[in-house]
């Protein structure tokens, strides 16, 4: 059986107001081969009792930990409730692409809001209405910042690596060269950058903190980036933002990160939130949409798409971009996190990151075998060395814990402000008792 929402008279109308009597007749260019002569083998209907035993026994296979001390791109943050509340609400839900301003007023405002707390967050002067994640930010910014004399995008090596295979992928397709500048002591080797950055570079990102927790000096950076004459990139954690210095006042041209810290649960991977803002100066190679405010033929205050995808109304092969879409319900989201936590409560949940990271890094460190890997300042990552590392993670899984993160040098452990000091006791004691055997 297939649902098909219509009766099979309505159907034998529809055929026969196109000229056609059997539906089979619509593929007839296709070429006889490449039609299926036979039904597809699909298990039989279940009814409503049985597919939801069926999806719940194959949910309860799922381990859910109850500590989290891995992070590597996606992190374990408390989520107030009102922050899942109101972009539950179904108007939210149902909501589409606002192309009919007069219609779309809400989600329109909504985007609106968002653009203005990622302003507000990263010190830029506009951001557009988020893309699909923060790999995909990284990407497009190294797109939106490339010219027809300057093709080749440098990357620092203390990135994540999903990023940097994204951004791989995408100078691959546009047939631009990226060139992945190495890393010394767990940073970006500052030396080599200098040397890197030829009169071809585009632009230069680099994550921060970076993939191994630690703080970049990005005003350092930034300051070699355009004394080459290329753009600055930077691609930030917004939860560190409300301790660390904005992406502009470190003299980044185009600041990106991931939103999934934003109010986002870890949820397998997704769906998450790429978030993107920049100078009123690149606001036209900004990928995607921006949404503005104005006033109606009333002189009411009112929404409107100031800037619209313009791969939809460009040739294509002019276009500088295949975004075409926004994540609106997890901007929204994030929106609300902001708005919920306010200056004040991003800050406090940034310092017991910072402080509950550092808590858990002495504790380890204090463990005989297991050392810093790298030196220098970190936010709420930091790669130790770790003998028997499976045993050690198999260890914490049995006590509900999920471990760091395997690197290459050791573990990358991750503390947020949602684990108490007597989960990270409990964690440092089942590492010390499987070392101690």
């Amino acid at each position: 059986m297939s649902y098909v929402p219509s009766t099979p008279a309505q159907r034998q109308e529809m055929l026969r107001a196109v000229g056609v009597e059997d539906y089979r007749e619509l593929y007839r260019d296709v070429p006889e081969e490449m039609l299926l002569d036979r039904a597809l083998d699909l298990p039989s209907a279940m009814s409503e009792l049985e597919v939801s035993r069926a999806v719940s026994a194959m949910a309860a296979k799922n381990t859910q930990f109850s500590t989290i001390l891995r992070g590597a791109g996606a992190y374990d943050h408390y989520i107030p409730a009102v922050v899942k509340s109101i972009p539950a609400k179904e108007e939210f839900l149902t909501a589409y692409t606002p192309y009919q301003a007069e219609m779309s007023q809400g989600v329109l405002q909504s985007i609106f809001e968002y653009q203005t707390m990622i302003c507000e967050l990263t010190g830029m002067e506009v951001s557009n209405a988020s893309v699909y994640d923060g790999a995909t930010a990284a990407a497009e910014a190294a797109a939106m910042c490339r010219s027809r004399k300057r093709r080749v995008t440098l990357i620092s090596g203390a990135a994540h690596p999903d990023v940097i295979n994204t951004v791989r992928t995408y100078c691959y397709g546009t047939g631009d060269e990226l060139r992945v500048v190495p890393v010394k002591d767990g940073k970006t080797d500052m030396d080599a950058l200098r040397e890197m950055l030829t009169a071809d570079v585009a632009s230069f990102y680099v994550q921060q903190p970076n993939f191994f927790g630690l703080l970049e000096d990005a005003d350092a950076l930034g300051e070699a980036v355009h004394a080459a004459g290329a753009l600055f990139v930077m691609g930030c954690n917004p939860i560190s933002l409300g301790v660390l210095k904005t992406p502009r006042d470190c003299g980044a041209d185009v600041a990106v990160g991931e939103g999934q810290p934003l109010g986002l649960p870890l949820g397998f991977g997704g769906p998450y939130l790429g978030f993107m803002a920049t100078t009123m100066k690149n606001s036209r190679q900004l990928p995607g949409r921006i949404v503005g405010q104005t006033v109606d033929a009333k002189g009411e205050r009112c929404y409107v798409l100031t800037l619209q995808a313009r791969e939809q109304h460009i040739r294509r092969e002019k276009a500088s971009s295949n975004i075409c879409s926004n994540e609106a319900l997890c901007a929204l989201t994030a929106s609300v996190y902001l708005a919920c936590m306010g200056p004040a409560g991003l800050k406090e949940a940034a310092e017991q990151c910072m402080a509950k990271a550092h808590y858990l890094m002495r504790g380890l460190t204090a463990l005989e075998g297991v050392e810093l890997v790298y030196p220098g300042p970190f936010f709420h990552e930091f790669v130790t060395t770790l003998p028997r590392q499976e045993e050690v993670l198999s260890a914490l899984e049995a006590k509900g814990i999920l471990g760091g993160l395997p690197v290459e040098g050791g573990i990358l452990w991750c503390a947020t402000e949602k684990q108490s000091k007597a989960e990270l006791d409990q964690a440092i004691a089942v590492v010390k008792e499987v070392l101690a055997k």
